[in-house]
């Protein structure tokens, strides 16, 4: 695996965002989802409880079906859980909401935009300024190195590029909570790397509460304070839920070869395949 190295961009720290600081905890309690037909449903995911603190990055891993994806859906308002409670800053959620941004694997960006009107797009629907709206989109584009590019179109970038431009997007609308559903997993191995590096930077800058959905555990251990695994689902025939939540104490410089880093690595990936030989 290569060393993650920090970008070599100009980043804006907490103190100069010029825009209102929101930060936002989650509360998960006794979530159920289940699909399909009165009579004829299927689990898919059961009992799962979770506590994120403002500020936290924690990521979710498991096996295809776990309810992964199911869960970041119904955080962001996208799909209504069966039964349980979804609070975001202790409002309840009942749908999207401008407190919470989504970034996916798909990137979504409007191909007749910018990369700069792409960014402002978010700001301008709610009401502000063009001049404010450009103001936030440079800001932004700042924060993910990409100043340079403002005036390209999403067509001139590269995919991890265009990645970027999503999440400066999602961060001018000022969400308290970012929510990611395999934002990488398109990419390159060296790409994926380097942002992943941005990322952290990008989180340390902005302090949002994130809840990111990944397959790769190296991924999320470098990433995380805390890591959820997730097993079951309906494939396996049991739903999908929390097995074990494994805290991440490696510190801000963390070196995917270090013997710590592996360790809490092997840990992760014994839950996995356990979870996955039980179900």
């Amino acid at each position: 695996m290569t060393n993650r190295k920090e970008p070599d961009v100009s980043i804006p720290t907490a103190a100069t965002l010029t825009r209102t600081e929101r930060q936002a905890d989650i509360r998960i309690n006794g979530l159920a989802k289940s699909y399909g037909l009165p009579g004829h449903e299927v689990l898919a995911m059961s009992d799962v409880t979770l506590d994120v603190a403002s500020g936290e990055f924690v990521a979710v891993v498991g096996a295809s079906g776990c309810g992964k994806s199911t869960l970041l859906r119904i955080l962001a308002g996208f799909e209504k859980p069966s039964t349980g409670s979804v609070l975001v800053g202790g409002t309840p959620v009942t749908g999207p909401g401008s407190d919470r941004g989504v970034v996916f694997q798909d990137y979504g960006l409007f191909p007749w935009l910018t990369v700069r009107e792409n960014v402002a797009y978010g700001p301008r629907q709610h009401g502000v300024s063009r001049r404010a709206a450009r103001e936030t989109a440079d800001e932004f584009l700042a924060l993910v190195g990409l100043t340079r590019s403002a005036g390209k179109f999403p067509g001139q970038l590269s995919g991890g590029m265009q990645q970027r431009v999503a999440i400066a997007r999602v961060l001018a609308n000022n969400p308290a909570v970012l929510l990611m559903d395999e934002p990488f997993g398109a990419l390159d191995a060296l790409t994926r790397t380097d942002l992943q590096a941005e990322l952290r930077r990008i989180h340390r800058a902005n302090a949002a509460t994130v809840l990111f959905v990944t397959h790769s555990i190296e991924e999320a251990v470098y990433l995380a304070d805390r890591v959820v695994v997730m097993t079951g689902g309906a494939a396996h025939g049991v739903p999908g839920h929390i097995r074990q939540i494994v805290p991440v104490n490696l510190g801000d410089n963390r070196d995917p070869s270090s013997s710590e880093f592996n360790a809490v690595k092997r840990m992760i990936a014994d839950l996995v395949h356990e979870g996955s030989d039980h179900v």
